[in-house]
């Protein structure tokens, strides 16, 4: 047997990775259920390094000597760092797995028979649960991920702030907009073909903006709520920090001018002016100006560089062969939310 076979071989079909910068303590609390629950012999896990500056490395490198480590150069952040490692790695499924994750007892094997037995799925999430709050959906992903027309997203699970008790209502695998990248499932050729994560948006968005490429170009995403992970969630940035608000709104923007059809795009950009203003607004008044200035920033900011996208825009158009999207919702979510006082899920998709 020559050596290219013998590679080919060794090949797992999964690769859980971890990407990490400074987490000796998520890794210390989290990885042991992801050892445990993950150890088949089709799986390897990885963990992908942003040049951290504590021992989080040499701890992993102790205490599981079975983890593959890559070691980045510096920090790339979310979108690339792993666009970066995942370079390196070598699976037919990628499982991008947050530092802040704890997983259960079989919860590779419904994702993964879904996507063997549905060729046209590009990416799944699992259910995700709060780690601290075991019967509440987490922030970041809940039971699937969805949009509005003028591009806020929102979950099957929470709706801006309200974030809802798991009752078993969504238990049901249906196909959503965009699956979180705290736990996400993904076809590793489909991930290179489609270009990745963006590298400029550094952390927040990236996974709805490369979900929202793979949905136009006709493959489908799905929530499979039989694998449940626990999320703790703000590990990197936590919710107040102005850094993130930043990120938030202007990777936003980027991800509408990249992937919105001309003219529903021209409408968004238009109602967004006026609402991202008042939001700033609302935040100065509340005592919040740190906020406020990181909206108006991101604003700018988005306005500079947007220039830099139109080929990026002009080349997912063009591979585009669908345009419109049942999982995104016609209706307002912040003009509901506040005024209208709609506040779950079924509010928006009762038929869901």
């Amino acid at each position: 047997m020559n050596i290219a076979k013998q590679i080919l071989m060794n090949i797992k079909k999964i690769a859980v990775v971890l990407l990490n910068y400074n987490g000796r303590k998520h890794l210390q609390t989290f990885l042991p259920s992801v050892v445990q629950h993950s150890a088949l012999p089709d799986v390897e896990i990885w963990l992908v390094d942003n040049a951290s500056q504590d021992d989080s490395v040499v701890f992993v490198q102790a205490e599981y000597p079975q983890i593959r480590i890559v070691q980045l150069d510096n920090n790339y952040g979310f979108s690339g760092g792993y666009n970066r490692g995942l370079k390196e790695i070598s699976a037919s499924y990628f499982v991008l797995l947050n530092t802040d994750v704890e997983v259960t007892d079989n919860w590779l094997s419904p994702i993964v028979e879904y996507l063997d037995n549905n060729q046209d799925v590009a990416a799944c999430q699992p259910k995700i649960l709060s780690y601290n709050e075991k019967s509440t959906f987490e922030h970041a992903g809940a039971a699937g991920g969805f949009i509005d027309y003028l591009g806020y997203p929102f979950c099957r699970g929470r709706i801006i702030d309200t974030i809802e008790k798991d009752y078993g209502q969504y238990n049901n695998v249906i196909d959503v907009f965009w699956a979180t990248g705290a736990c996400l499932f993904i076809r590793s050729e489909v991930f290179f073909e489609t270009g990745g994560f963006d590298d400029n948006f550094f952390a927040h968005m990236e996974e709805i903006d490369l979900c929202w490429r793979l949905k136009t170009r006709g493959k489908r995403i799905a929530c499979i709520p039989q694998s449940v992970v626990y999320h703790l969630g703000g590990g990197t940035l936590n919710k107040e920090n102005p850094h993130k608000t930043y990120l938030n709104y202007r990777n936003n923007l980027l991800m509408l001018y990249k992937n919105m059809p001309t003219k529903a795009l021209k409408k968004a950009l238009l109602m967004r002016f006026l609402m991202d203003y008042a939001s700033a607004f609302v935040m100065l008044v509340s005592g919040k100006p740190h906020d406020a200035k990181a909206v108006v920033k991101a604003r700018i900011d988005f306005k500079k560089i947007k220039k830099e996208y139109k080929t990026q825009r002009k080349e997912n158009l063009e591979a585009s062969t669908m345009l419109v999207h049942e999982e995104i919702c016609r209706k307002s979510l912040v003009f509901n939310y506040y005024l209208s006082k709609k506040k779950i899920f079924s509010d928006y998709f009762p038929e869901i």
